[in-house]
């Protein structure tokens, strides 16, 4: 079928680099942020009419639930390389049983996702050591959280498959619609009903029903590469093992970053409820940061997937470039802005000055060094477009993930600070970013660009 491009779609294979990656990344980055307001509603609105105890319950558990969730968003990862690749190559067909895999893997993977959060997230949270005070709490917001975890999935995985024709507006709009509802809900099930922890979590499910049903209508009725019918949902196990091949170690990959994150959690929970107040905090407010970012990263796999299915090679080299430039730029413009504004910025999270004071060392290292996480993450996405996927996820295992484990009972013993734990963080960045870099320029060797594929006006150009 000959492709027809429209307006909402990005020709990646074409033009100027710097100017598209910013055209697709800056309506990712905005959605990304929108997402995390879901939680940082969550967040603030108990923090401010519930007290510190309802703030460290819902901040506590995003480790826990990102270390569940993440093996299963890897493969939307894999869902956005193999369309992407497909519809740089113009196959239709490929398209079309990639996007009706993926759907049918988001839905079954949702539902398993939600039984096991449902069942096991209360001793899930008792293992991680969760504050006494803090962990009835923290076990409803989690339950609840996971019970709409089909919506979750479904939404990504939707929202991946319309990324891989450069299309990031549309997720944007449907994004922008939930949170509005998330917020409004919040605050009427929190301030006038008085539900708490339950409210916001049951705002946030009912907020990803919406997302989720939007992008679904949007993929019905979207022709050509991404149309979605719902009589043809089903499993193509060559298409399903491309994306496993792809999506299965990214997904272990951030399950283990995970896992070194909520080995960190259990750590800072043993300093009590204050200081775990003012780490969620932080840590939601780093979160916007790490989203603009990762909105970089994004761009680095769906551009360099579409350049390889297109055989145009010689722009790898320069997604890698732009996608670097850009990425810097926006985490030491974000991360100098946490620094100097950390105390107001935590302020919006609590008015306790306690866990103001807590969680103020966090904010200011992590808003200096934060950028260096940008560029291992755009490293590591551009080897996933480039086809490898053991190799990031063993460096990132090991360069990160092992790292952290081995700082936290090797180097943290000798002693013991909340700011060397921090630490760790920008030190695992450095390491496994650099080794990502050589594992980029080894591979690229296997990719040379052919003579004719661009004319050398273009070249300097972009």
């Amino acid at each position: 079928m000959r492709r027809i491009k429209r307006n909402y779609e990005l020709d990646m294979t074409h033009g100027r680099l710097i100017p598209k990656v910013a055209a697709f990344a800056l309506p990712l980055m905005a959605t990304s942020i929108l997402q995390l307001l879901y939680n940082a509603a969550d967040v603030i609105v108990v923090g401010r009419f519930t007290g510190p105890e309802a703030l460290a319950a819902v901040g506590s558990t995003g480790a826990l639930i990102n270390l569940i969730v993440n093996v299963f968003l890897g493969l939307s990862v894999g869902t956005n390389v193999v369309a992407a690749n497909y519809y740089g190559a113009g196959d239709f067909r490929g398209a079309q049983e990639t996007v009706h895999t993926s759907i049918t893997v988001s839905v079954l993977g949702g539902v398993l996702l939600g039984i096991v959060g449902v069942i096991f997230g209360g001793t899930f949270l008792e293992w991680m050591g969760s504050p006494d005070e803090v962990l009835p709490l923290a076990t409803i917001y989690i339950r609840i959280y996971f019970a709409g975890m089909p919506f979750n999935m479904l939404y990504n995985f939707g929202a991946a498959v319309l990324r891989a024709v450069g299309d990031t507006r549309r997720p944007l709009y449907f994004l922008t619609v939930a949170g509005l509802v998330n917020v409004a809900l919040n605050l009427v099930f929190v301030i006038c009903f008085h539900m708490g922890v339950a409210g916001v979590a049951l705002a946030t499910i009912i907020s990803q029903l919406i997302s989720s049903v939007l992008v679904v209508q949007c993929l019905m009725r979207s022709p050509g590469y991404v149309h979605l019918d719902l009589k043809k949902l089903r499993v193509t196990l060559d298409k399903l093992r491309a994306i496993a091949r792809i999506g299965l170690p990214a997904g272990f990959q951030g399950a283990c970053f995970s896992l070194s994150n909520v080995l960190i959690q259990s750590t800072i929970n043993g300093y009590g409820a204050i200081v775990v107040a003012g780490n969620s905090a932080s840590s939601n407010l780093e979160g916007f940061i790490y989203a603009s970012m990762n909105a970089f990263h994004q761009a680095a796999v769906t551009f360099t997937s579409a350049n390889v299915g297109a055989g145009k090679n010689g722009r790898i080299r320069r997604t890698l470039g732009a996608c670097s430039v850009l990425v810097t730029a926006v985490g030491v413009v974000l991360g100098v802005f946490a620094f100097f504004a950390a105390r107001p910025l935590l302020g919006i999270y609590s008015p306790d000055a306690e866990v103001i004071a807590a969680g103020v060392p966090r904010l200011r290292m992590f808003g200096l060094t934060y950028y260096l996480c940008g560029l291992m993450d755009v490293f590591c996405g551009v080897l996933r477009g480039m086809g490898a996927t053991i190799v990031p996820m063993v460096v990132s295992i090991l360069g990160a993930c092992a790292f952290r484990i081995l700082w936290i009972y090797a180097i943290l013993p000798l002693a013991p600070s909340l700011m060397l734990l921090y630490l760790s963080y920008p030190a695992s960045w450095i390491l496994t970013g650099g080794v990502h870099l050589i594992c980029y320029f080894r591979l690229l060797r296997r990719f040379p660009a052919s003579p004719d594929e661009e004319t050398e006006e273009e070249e300097k150009a972009s």
